[in-house]
């Protein structure tokens, strides 16, 4: 019972489960949540206090400043991933490590506006050149080292828009939990 408490409270939406094809429509719905994702975010977090910003999500986990600042971090990983295979020939990409990145200071005690504006505008970069991707496009990939595996774009597109939702459940859920609006 622990168990599955534990883990309702890890991937509150589940653990991504890639769809047996990727469609036209099933790209274009995952790219929509990744547009969207920035004033999904906005929403929830711009009226919390310092003291709520910084409450874990889950014993052991991290806070919600944390996570803001995660989100940023990862999904500029994701765009500089699909540039690099968009103009090489399946790269190795760089990898990084997120837990490390996560007790960096700003990822610790900045303020989430700065994250929160760049937020908004990487996404509507990242829609908007997910957006423009040909069949041929979606198709290239890159080598991602710590699975020693390769990833396609249009792979990428599904696993972010599952990322973003995933960690705004995070925050949701400790919302609900503690009875914060």
């Amino acid at each position: 019972m622990e168990n599955q408490i534990l883990e309702k409270l890890r991937h509150p939406i589940g653990k991504f489960t890639a769809p047996e094809r990727y469609s036209k429509e099933y790209l274009a719905e995952k790219i929509a949540e990744i547009a969207s994702f920035p004033e999904k975010l906005n929403k929830e977090v711009i009226s919390l206090t310092e003291e709520q910003l910084d409450t874990e999500y889950r014993q052991d986990g991290w806070t919600i400043r944390q996570v803001i600042h995660h989100c940023a971090d990862s999904h500029m990983n994701c765009f500089i991933r699909i540039k690099w295979a968009l103009t090489e020939d399946k790269p190795t990409i760089k990898f990084y490590h997120e837990d490390l990145w996560s007790e960096l200071e700003d990822n610790l005690t900045m303020p989430i506006q700065p994250t929160l504006s760049l937020l908004e505008g990487l996404h509507f970069r990242l829609a908007y050149l997910m957006k423009s991707l040909s069949e041929a496009d979606l198709e290239k990939l890159f080598i991602h080292p710590e699975h020693n595996a390769k990833f396609k774009i249009k792979e990428i597109i599904g696993t972010y828009a599952w990322h973003g939702n995933h960690h705004l459940a995070h925050i949701t859920e400790l919302k609900k939990l503690k009875n914060w609006k």
